[in-house]
């Protein structure tokens, strides 16, 4: 295996081990534990703490990433409509919170402790949601000021899987994966869309 694949697979687990324990579970011996490794190893690659939580971020990032262009490419090519585009990033938010809960989790930890390093509190904050491609929506649904709106929509975004992970509707929202989370989150988007483009 090379060093790549170590790095990977150790940013891998210590995503698992923030999002099932917490920050403070995220040590290396944790890491080496959790990955079957001789003690020491994950020091080996990351040396410090610091080091750590970096490539815990960057991964995350990267998560996102490779899903967000995953379901992009099953979409259809032409102009969505407001219903269409609703749904997709409906589709999108569900996966956060069921597919992709514990990265959604993790961000969520991790957010507080790096809150105060910039290098690596923006990466951690755009990690989820693109406000350029946001905007670029924006632009295909001709929304008057596309910046501002996509901007908006990831905020509502945001809103949306924080509230259903952490904040009320955690008590009381459909199971991720099902329709009716689907359609709970797209009725959402599709008020806010429409309310933009009004």
């Amino acid at each position: 295996m090379g060093e790549r694949d170590r790095r990977t697979r150790i940013a891998d687990a210590a995503i698992e081990l923030v999002a099932e324990q917490g920050v403070r579970a995220l040590t290396h011996l944790a890491v080496d534990t959790r990955l079957g490794l001789p003690r020491g190893s994950t020091s080996y690659y990351v040396r410090t703490r610091r080091a750590l939580l970096e490539v815990a971020v960057k991964r995350l990032a990267v998560r996102a990433r490779e899903d967000f262009d995953a379901l992009a490419g099953a979409e259809p090519a032409q102009a969505p409509d407001v219903r269409a585009a609703a749904d997709r990033i409906a589709v999108h938010l569900d996966r956060m919170l069921g597919e992709r809960r514990n990265d959604t989790i993790a961000r969520y930890a991790l957010v507080a402790e790096v809150a105060a390093t910039a290098d690596l509190h923006e990466p951690l904050a755009r990690a989820a949601f693109s406000a350029q491609l946001a905007a670029g929506l924006m632009v295909s649904l001709q929304a008057p000021d596309p910046a501002a709106a996509g901007a908006d929509l990831v905020s509502l975004c945001e809103g949306l899987v924080f509230d259903r992970v952490i904040g009320s509707r955690s008590l009381d929202a459909p199971e991720p994966g099902s329709p009716a989370s689907v359609a709970q989150l797209s009725r959402a988007v599709e008020a806010f869309l429409r309310g933009v483009l009004a």
